[in-house]
């Protein structure tokens, strides 16, 4: 199912063992999926029951991947199994793939409100069906182009692995509560080291606040579109309650950070699915592969990760930088890297 994938993203895609779901999974399953479906047939936004009929998502049993992905192919997509959180990197990159990564795991009877791990109900329920708006499925795309080209930080993926761990504790029912406060300990500490917002976290802030837990149209009465919502009994109900707070969707997102564990205290709102587009085009123009310069080369420095740095006669250079110099025009003159570099010319190495 993979062969067309490239090598370096093969290793996340998984087999969906459809044996393994014991018939609690699939009681679990179709509790939540009638909850939902009667619910959000009057909250969520209209393309929400006519994705899920279109995409084959069935209230009465868990879906075999494959058959939601041939569904998926009529719009321009795939879906293939996935194991929990995969680097967020990958992920993008397979949505830009037009790759719908979707965890095959079933999230346990203790936590039917809400999962703080990626399942089989919110890969599967929350974000399959809202791609077949043509819209929304556009801006997916567009969105993992952008991504793929933000600076990831060191301390970008510290964080992931702390957050990736202290989900899988939460949702492994055999998890003890030393182990889970131990997580949640680590979390905090690898939280507070960080000392600044990369692009790459900006976006994925983004990326919440709108295909994750993204509400749309009137601010007075909006609907849902997000998946972290759509896949949620608790939170699709709380979100639209007075206690939430909505907030036009602007550039300005990007500033608030989340809590990938609680319920939102606050949420976005666009006013249409080109919206999302517009706010994401308005971000773009502010990243380092369109400004360049040195402001660019200083959050490279700042990330102290691989990227690529293009010169002005197209040559590329891909590696950790570590500093750089200027002459006496204050024009670039000399780049210095750690580690293994690599030599590019028109995207091809030398």
């Amino acid at each position: 199912m993979a062969e067309f994938l490239p090598e370096h993203l093969k290793k996340y895609i998984v087999t969906q063992n459809y044996e393994k779901y014991t018939a609690a999974d699939q009681a679990v399953w179709r509790y939540i999926l009638r909850q939902l479906k009667f619910y959000l047939s009057t909250h969520a936004h209209e393309s929400y029951l006519e994705g899920l009929e279109k995409t084959g998502i069935d209230i009465e049993q868990i879906p075999q991947i494959e058959n939601v992905s041939a569904k998926l192919e009529k719009f321009g997509w795939r879906a293939l199994p996935v194991s929990g959180f995969i680097p967020p990197a990958a992920f993008m990159e397979l949505q830009s793939l037009g790759v719908l990564p979707i965890a095959s795991d079933m999230r346990s009877i203790d936590h039917l409100l809400y999962t703080p791990a990626p399942d089989i109900v919110h890969e599967a329920a929350g974000h399959a069906p809202i791609l077949a708006n043509k819209e929304y499925a556009a801006y997916l795309k567009q969105y993992a182009q952008v991504a793929k080209k933000a600076i990831l930080s060191k301390q970008d993926l510290d964080l992931y692995k702390s957050i990736r761990e202290l989900s899988d504790i939460k949702e492994n029912p055999n998890s003890t509560s030393d182990e889970i406060q131990h997580a949640e300990n680590n979390l905090k500490a690898v939280t507070k080291k960080i000392t600044f917002t990369s692009e790459a976290s900006e976006l994925s802030r983004m990326n919440w606040w709108t295909a994750e837990y993204g509400l749309i149209g009137d601010i007075k009465a909006p609907k849902i579109f997000g998946a972290g919502l759509l896949s949620s009994v608790g939170e699709s109900k709380w979100c639209l309650s007075e206690q939430v707070k909505k907030i036009p969707l602007s550039i300005n997102c990007v500033k608030q950070s989340y809590d990938i564990t609680e319920p939102q205290p606050q949420l976005y709102v666009a006013e249409n699915f080109q919206h999302l587009s517009q706010v994401l085009n308005e971000f773009s123009k502010t990243m380092a592969y369109n400004v360049g310069g040195v402001k660019s080369l200083d959050k490279l420095i700042q990330a102290e990760t691989v990227n690529t740095v293009e010169l002005d006669n197209t040559f590329q250079i891909s590696g950790a930088l570590k500093k750089y110099y200027l002459d006496s025009e204050n024009k670039i003159s000399y780049l210095q890297f750690n580690g293994p570099t690599q030599l590019n010319y028109k995207n091809k190495q030398i």
